[in-house]
């Protein structure tokens, strides 16, 4: 099994922090660069000058509550995925989104940019809100499209980088041969795609599971995977006797498990062969202790 690059190794210890300052680089960068041209734009038509702090104020409240919003993107389209095969429900729900991301997105910013008006000791006028709703859904709605792009673009790079895993299709019975009912088979063997190489990993070498919205990872001899499934349903798929849910993110192979430490707060933390540990909370830790 091909290991894993250094540098992306190191990027996923920090992801989370690295995504947050990537949306507050972009957004900063977009209001100052909003800031500067609306400043020279309306120098221009203006009958008097305009103080800069005026566009300073629009764009700032503009990124703030746009970046406020970004999380609750993500988490919808966790709730509707946009995939092939879930375009037709997917893509009325987004248009629907849309509205409401517009809606929060100019409530928002009108009125931190009242505070901020009056605290400048001036009166902020924002126009009729017919006419600027309208302005604004058009600008919103390409804006939660390019956000959209960018979340399924990134989610796409780490997918080729992490490496996704799928259960192995099961064999076609022989021409002419009639299909007797089988028992069920749980999958032993998993066929993992990274970096235009394929890889054949076993359920056994799986240490733990951690579901990630619409995907669960899986950790295997040090190397994270991810699978298109839901936590429940992918431990629907393995031996019961070996794998066992700990928490309501966390699944673990027992064979795996070194130590099961006890905190104060009635949780646990399992330590397992690899030197990662997983959570264990309280609802799972008695019948955990039970398999052990």
């Amino acid at each position: 099994m091909a290991p894993a690059s250094d540098w992306f190794t190191r990027y996923l210890a920090v992801r989370r922090r690295a995504e947050v300052a990537f949306w507050i680089v972009v957004l900063g960068l977009q209001a100052a660069f909003n800031s500067v041209v609306t400043w020279m734009d309306l120098e221009r038509v203006a009958a008097r000058p305009l103080e800069p702090w005026h566009p300073v104020m629009w764009e700032a409240t503009s990124a703030l509550v746009i970046g406020a919003l970004i999380p609750l993107i993500v988490r919808f389209e966790r709730r509707f995925p946009i995939r092939w095969d879930t375009l037709r429900t997917a893509l009325p729900m987004h248009l629907l989104a849309s509205f409401v991301f517009c809606a929060l997105h100019v409530g928002g910013m009108w009125l931190l940019r009242k505070g901020g008006y009056a605290l400048m000791g001036e009166r902020y006028d924002f126009g009729p809100w017919s006419v600027q709703l309208a302005y604004e859904y058009l600008k919103d709605v390409r804006s939660y499209a390019m956000i959209l792009a960018a979340i399924l673009s990134y989610r796409f790079l780490i997918l080729r980088l992490t490496g996704e895993a799928r259960v192995l299709d099961a064999p076609e019975p022989a021409p002419g041969a009639e299909a007797a009912p089988q028992p069920e088979v749980r999958p032993t063997r998993f066929l993992v795609r990274k970096l235009r190489r394929e890889f054949l990993i076993t359920a056994t070498d799986i240490a733990w599971v951690q579901a990630q919205g619409n995907y669960v990872g899986l950790r295997v001899n040090g190397h994270d995977y991810l699978l298109r499934a839901t936590l429940t349903e992918f431990l629907q798929q393995l031996d019961p006797e070996r794998f066992v849910r700990v928490h309501r993110s966390h699944a673990v192979n027992l064979d795996h498990v070194a130590e099961i430490e006890p905190l104060d707060s009635g949780d646990a933390r399992l330590h397992l062969r690899d030197g990662a540990t997983v959570p264990c909370s309280r609802r799972y830790r008695d019948v955990m202790g039970q398999r052990l």
